[in-house]
Parts: C-alpha cells; sequence; structure tokens
C-alpha cells in the first residue's frame, strides 16, 4: 500500500491519540496552583508538586514519540487496534489524576501504589497495541521484526510490578524506579523507525 494510502487509513486515529496527549498535557499543568505567598522561596512548597509534574510530562512524551512511530507500521486500523489504541489512551488519561496526587502525597505509600499501577497498565496496555498492529499485518509486520523479543519493555514491566511492591514500604524506593524507568526510555527507542527505513530503502 501506498504511503498516501497509509495516511488516510490511519490519520484519525494518530490525530485523536495526538489530542487525547495534549489534554492530558495541558490538565497536568493546569494542576499546578500558584503558591500562597509573593516571595520566590515560597516555590519551595511547590517542589514535590513540579518533579512529579515533570515526572509525568516525561512519561507522556515518552508513549506520544513512541506511539507514533507505532502507528507509522499500521497499514489500516481494524476493531482490534482501534479498542487497543482506547485502552492504551484510558490508563494513560489517569496519569494527570495520579500525578496531583502523588505530588500531594507527601510520601504516602497509597498515591505511589497507585501511579505505578497506572504506569504498569499503560505498559501492558502499549505492549496489547503491539501485538494486535501485528496481528492486524497477517504476519507481514515490520513491527514484529523491530521489536525482536522486546526485552526493554519486559524490564520496564517487571520494574513497575517492583514499584508497586517497594511502594507498600518504602515509597522512596518507587519514586527512584518511576524515574529509573523515565530515564530508560527518555533515549529514543530507534528500533521501529530503522526498520521502516530499511522497508524503504
Amino acid at each position: 500500500m501506498s504511503h498516501s494510502a497509509h495516511n488516510m487509513n490511519s490519520s484519525r486515529l494518530e490525530a485523536f491519540s495526538d489530542g487525547v496527549f495534549a489534554i492530558l498535557i495541558t490538565i497536568m499543568v493546569f494542576g499546578i496552583h500558584a503558591p500562597s505567598g509573593n516571595h520566590f522561596s515560597d516555590l519551595n512548597e511547590l517542589k514535590p508538586v513540579f518533579l512529579t509534574y515533570l515526572l509525568s510530562f516525561t512519561y507522556l512524551i515518552i508513549y506520544w514519540n513512541n506511539h507514533h512511530h507505532l502507528l507509522k507500521t499500521l497499514t489500516f486500523p481494524n476493531g482490534w487496534t482501534m479498542w487497543a489504541n482506547s485502552n492504551l489512551l484510558f490508563w494513560l488519561s489517569l496519569i494527570p489524576f495520579a500525578t496531583s496526587w502523588l505530588g500531594t502525597s507527601s510520601g504516602s505509600k497509597a498515591p505511589a501504589v497507585l501511579y505505578g499501577a497506572i504506569l504498569l497498565m499503560s505498559a501492558i496496555s502499549f505492549s496489547l497495541l503491539s501485538k494486535a498492529i501485528i496481528r492486524s499485518e497477517d504476519g507481514h509486520s515490520s513491527l514484529q521484526h523491530a521489536l525482536g523479543d522486546n526485552i526493554k519493555g519486559k524490564i520496564s514491566t517487571l520494574l513497575y510490578i517492583a514499584s508497586i511492591i517497594f511502594a507498600f514500604f518504602q515509597p522512596v524506593i518507587s519514586y527512584s524506579i518511576f524515574a529509573a524507568v523515565a530515564i530508560m526510555w527518555v533515549i529514543p527507542d530507534r528500533r521501529i523507525i530503522d526498520e521502516l527505513r530499511s522497508d524503504h530503502s
């Protein structure tokens, strides 16, 4: 199928998803309220809120970036891929709420558990979307070849599970895991784009 036909088939799905990502980031930034005082020192009270926002912003941009590359491998969206994409957006849509709660929790375990659970479900949902795209290509998916065993994704899933467990005892360790996984993914994953380039070479 030509590149223009691909764009016609998947552009609505990608445009809708991009809109959701933009709205989620907007909702999160609206959750940062001005401090009660009028001095720079008063900003210190917002430090946990801002750091949590920065972490969640990074996660959403990582997902947006990889989601963009993921859809480039989709020839024609079917029911399974559209529902899998909606499932991913559902879990990502909970990040602003979890971000607000975590940022004002003062290290409590419940917000850390919820944040870790949402990240875990988002990772699983991204994997399910990948599998739905691969199935839709009837065994001719460039995505399957690009992902391979997807070791990086499996490691992330295990770390999210560990973060949920640690949150019940030492939430600060969970925070470190959240940051570590984000750092691991902030370096662009070039597997898919490299595979697409090889297909067109």
